[in-house]
Order: C-alpha cells, then sequence, then structure tokens
C-alpha cells in the first residue's frame, strides 16, 4: 500500500490572459499561499470566466494518480465540516481512494484558485484553511508502519503543526522500513525551508522528486544533471524534472537520463509533477527497476499535460493501466 500526507485541496480551474495576472498581482508560473480576503477577491475575479472544479492538492493528486493505475492507496489531510469537504470524501470514494481525511469544526476545508495563461502555464494561489491544523495527533501511525512506501510533500512545511505531524510518520516510518518519498514540490517552498529540505532529504528520503528550479534553489546551480548529481551525494534515489528535455536520475550514485515522452507543446501543466512521481512510484511498488520506473513516469506526465486538469478520466484510467500490465510501454 501507498499512503500520503498531503493538503486535500478543491481545485477551482480559470483560463486567464497574461495581462490578467499582471492586474492581479500574480508572480506566473508559482504557489501562493493566500488569505480568506485574497480568495474572496480572485473567486470575484473568476466570476465571468471558464471555470472548472476538481479534488486537488500535489500528494492528494499522486495518490490519485496511483489509484486510478489499480494500486492499494490511502490519503490523510484535514478537511472542514463543510459542502466542499463532502464533495471531496465522494469524489476519493468514487475513486477507489482510501480515506483518512480528519475533520475539524475551526477552519473551511482549502482551496486552490489555478488561473491557467494560453500557454498552459499555471499560477496557483493557495488558501489552507484546514489543512493548517493538521497535526502529529492526526497521524495513523498503524497506517503509516503497514505501508510499503510513504509519500509527502514539500507544501506540508508551511506550518509547524503539519512539520510536526510529518516528522512522526518519519520516525514510524523508519522504524517500520517503509520507503519515504519526498516531493519538494514548489520553488518558493525550498526558498523558504532549503536548509530544511536538505536536512530531511539526507536523514529521512529513499526516493525525492525536484524539478529544475527547485533543484537550482537547493543547490545553487543552474544545471540539471549536477544538481541531480548533488541530491544523488543526499539520498539512494533522486530525481530532477527537466521539463521539454525529459528527466534525470540518480541511484546510489549513477546519473540516467530518462526521454520526455509525449507532446512538447502541453495543452496543460497542471498536476504534471504530480503525476510524474505517480509514475514513478508505480514502477517502484512493481519493483521495476529506477529506469523503467522513470520511463513509466515519463509516459504519464506525457499524457496528462495533453488534457486539462491533473486528473485521468475513468476511460483514460482504464487504458493506461491495461498499457502498463501488458508490458508493451517498454517498447514504446
Amino acid at each position: 500500500m501507498i499512503y500520503g500526507i498531503g493538503n486535500p485541496l478543491i481545485d477551482i480551474i480559470v483560463n486567464v490572459e497574461e495581462d490578467d495576472l499582471v492586474d492581479l498581482g500574480i508572480h506566473k508560473g508559482t504557489m501562493a499561499l493566500i488569505n480568506g480576503e485574497r480568495m474572496e477577491e480572485l473567486l470575484a475575479f473568476s466570476t465571468g470566466h471558464t471555470v472548472s472544479y476538481s479534488c486537488g492538492g500535489s500528494c492528494p493528486n499522486t495518490i490519485i494518480a496511483l489509484a486510478s493505475l489499480g494500486i492499494d492507496v490511502t490519503i490523510a489531510g484535514k478537511i472542514g465540516s463543510d459542502e466542499n469537504g463532502a464533495i471531496y470524501r465522494s469524489r476519493l470514494r468514487d475513486l477507489g481512494v482510501g480515506d483518512e481525511l480528519v475533520e475539524t469544526v475551526r477552519e473551511r476545508t482549502g482551496s486552490t484558485v489555478i488561473l491557467i495563461t494560453p500557454d498552459s502555464e499555471r499560477s496557483m494561489n493557495t488558501y489552507l484553511g484546514a489543512n493548517r491544523l493538521y497535526g502529529e495527533e492526526d497521524v495513523n501511525i498503524d497506517t503509516v508502519a503497514r505501508a510499503d512506501i510513504f509519500h509527502f510533500t514539500g507544501y506540508m512545511w508551511d506550518t509547524e503543526s503539519q512539520q510536526g505531524a510529518i516528522m512522526r510518520a518519519l520516525e514510524v516510518a523508519k522504524a517500520n522500513n517503509t520507503t519515504v518519498s519526498f516531493d519538494v514540490a514548489d520553488p518558493f517552498a525550498v526558498g523558504r525551508y532549503r536548509k530544511a529540505f536538505l536536512s530531511l532529504i539526507s536523514e529521512h528520503c529513499d526516493i525525492v522528486f525536484a524539478n529544475r528550479e527547485e533543484a537550482r534553489i537547493l543547490f545553487d546551480n543552474y544545471d540539471p544533471y549536477e544538481c541531480c548529481r548533488s541530491m544523488g551525494k543526499l539520498c539512494r534515489i533522486a530525481i530532477v524534472k527537466n521539463g521539454k528535455k525529459g528527466s534525470f536520475i540518480s541511484c546510489d550514485g549513477e546519473v540516467s537520463s530518462i526521454p520526455v515522452k509525449g507532446p512538447v507543446v502541453p495543452t496543460d501543466t497542471t498536476g504534471a509533477g504530480d503525476v510524474y512521481a505517480a509514475g514513478f512510484l508505480y514502477g517502484q511498488y512493481h519493483r521495476y527497476s529506477v529506469r523503467e520506473s522513470g520511463i513509466i513516469a515519463s509516459i504519464l506526465a506525457g499524457e496528462i499535460i495533453t488534457q486539462r486538469g491533473a486528473q485521468f478520466s475513468a476511460e483514460k484510467s482504464a487504458l493506461l493501466k491495461a498499457y502498463f500490465e501488458s508490458g508493451s510501454w517498454r517498447e514504446a
């Protein structure tokens, strides 16, 4: 079983123009944490634009993608006792995802307004809401202990309460030989917690995902290959995603290059990194080699960017599941 602790968020996806980002004072391509007042402002702006809704959150996206491929998964996090929380729970049930979400009446369910420009770049504005309150006491240590893989992201470092929860889960994972997977997840998070993340990677993690920008900030180096080499000295498997140029994976100090799969011009990059992580963890769960896991990750990321949103339809999921189970992807 693969277990994730993350931030369950209702995604509100809005198509915008470049000028809209300027008018709103939003730095393109990043994730900003916002307060309730700013969220209301963005919701008011979205009126009159094309809007869609889905279950979101970086770690939940990864866990949901794994469930769509037939992996036994569970997600933990905190939601409000509200309509959005109920919708989120119902959606997880429909997707076959184990639910260890904890409810609170103190805050509403978190949400993210995702603004997508014509070049398919996404700018995310997240109101954490109930997520901020997820704490050590909410962690189901029995589930962590039973898991084959425990996955979390850098977004969990935004409150001391969440940090405490992750550190507790990491203690349990270490004691029970649970593989630990960490997705750095956001350049701004790296900027805020660089030293903490380097310590996490070297002391607690087996598998680490970063994109080239996150890796650059971590290691103060613009060369993603060199960043991968550096990160590979800190953990067993280090992955640096290099956009249209594919990705680098270091395993036990040896770096290999994984080619990009899919279109060079994306429809929507929302969730591409989360789905890449799902593909790699799918491969590792099935005990494929690191390179084979990287190829699966690249295929999945290439598929998700051909559509809007961070999740596959039931039909697409069934096709992908059959494709990977057939083994024909090895010749792709």
